[in-house]
C-alpha cells in the first residue's frame, strides 16, 4: 500500500519541477549558494544490547544561505529534532528550528529578523528497481520577533511542507554515485495578521536536480542546481526566483 501511494505522490509531486507556477507580476531573480549538513542517528548506542532503543532517532541539521549573487548572508537554520520508528521505512518527527534571515528574504527597507518554528514530519523511503524513492510530509508552526514584517509578535503561520525525492543509481558510471531529482512544495495554512506578508495557499516551490556521491559508509554528498520560486502575490512585493547552487552533506550513524 505504502508503495503505490509513494508513487503515485511521486509522479505527482515531480511534475511541478516542469510547471513552475506562472506569475502575473514582476519576478526579481538571485543566484544563491545554499550549504547543509544533516546528521542522523538512533540512541542504540546508550545501551547496544536493548535493540528497542535503535527505533529512538535523533536528527541535527545546520544550513547556511548566502544570497544577492552570493555576495552576503541572506539565511540560516538550525534545527535539531527527535523521531520514532515504527517500521524501517516510516519514521516521526517533531523538533525547533531557529532561522535568523536577512536580505533578500528581508526587503531592503525592513531589518533581519528571527524565526523560530516548531515542526513536526513523517518520513518515508524505500528501495525500487529504478531507484530509491523518500517522501518527507512536514508541518511547521512558524514564530516570528518583532522585527518580522508582521503586525504582531503572537502571530502564529502555520504551514505544509510535501517533499518526494528520487535517488537513480548510475552504476555503469562508479557504484556510488546516484542522479538525484527532487521537489518540495510549500501551502500556508492561514494568514497571520498582516496578509501581505504571509497569506493562506501556495507559498512557494523547491525543485532540486543533481548528484550524489557516497564518500563513506556513513556520509554521502549531493550537489546541484535548486530553483526556488516564491510566490508573493498578497505582498506588494514582486515574486522571488532563486537560482542556488546547493552542496548537501548527509551523515548517518
Amino acid at each position: 500500500m505504502f508503495k503505490r501511494v509513494g508513487i503515485f505522490v511521486a509522479l505527482v509531486t515531480l511534475s511541478l519541477i516542469f510547471n513552475q507556477p506562472a506569475t502575473a507580476g514582476r519576478t526579481v531573480e538571485d543566484f544563491q549558494v545554499w550549504g547543509n549538513i544533516t546528521a542522523l542517528g538512533n540512541f542504540g548506542f546508550v545501551n547496544p544490547g536493548n535493540p528497542d532503543l535503535k527505533k529512538f532517532r535523533w536528527w541535527m541539521e545546520g544550513q547556511g544561505r548566502f544570497g544577492n549573487d552570493s555576495s552576503q548572508f541572506t539565511q540560516a537554520i538550525i534545527r535539531p529534532g527527535l523521531g520514532y520508528a515504527i517500521t524501517d521505512k516510516i519514521i516521526i518527527w517533531a523538533g525547533y528550528a531557529w532561522i535568523p534571515s536577512d536580505e533578500p528574504l528581508v526587503p531592503k527597507s525592513g531589518l533581519p529578523f528571527d524565526e523560530h518554528r516548531i515542526w513536526q514530519q513523517v518520513t518515508w523511503a524505500d528501495e525500487f528497481s529504478f531507484g530509491k524513492l523518500s517522501l518527507r510530509s512536514r508541518f511547521e508552526q512558524r514564530f516570528f520577533d518583532h522585527n518580522a514584517p508582521v503586525s504582531g509578535s503572537d502571530d502564529v503561520a502555520y504551514r505544509f511542507r510535501q517533499l518526494v525525492k528520487l535517488a537513480i543509481p548510475v552504476a555503469m558510471i562508479d557504484p556510488n554515485l546516484t542522479f538525484i531529482i527532487q521537489n518540495e512544495l510549500f501551502i500556508g495554512l492561514n494568514t497571520v495578521s498582516n496578509p501581505g506578508f504571509i497569506s493562506r495557499g501556495f507559498d512557494q516551490n523547491r525543485a532540486f536536480v543533481g548528484l550524489g556521491y557516497k564518500v563513506h559508509q556513513n556520509a554521502t554528498v549531493e550537489l546541484g542546481y535548486m530553483n526556488q520560486f516564491i510566490d508573493r502575490r498578497h505582498n506588494p512585493r514582486p515574486d522571488q526566483m532563486m537560482h542556488n547552487f546547493a552542496v548537501n552533506l548527509f551523515l548517518n550513524f
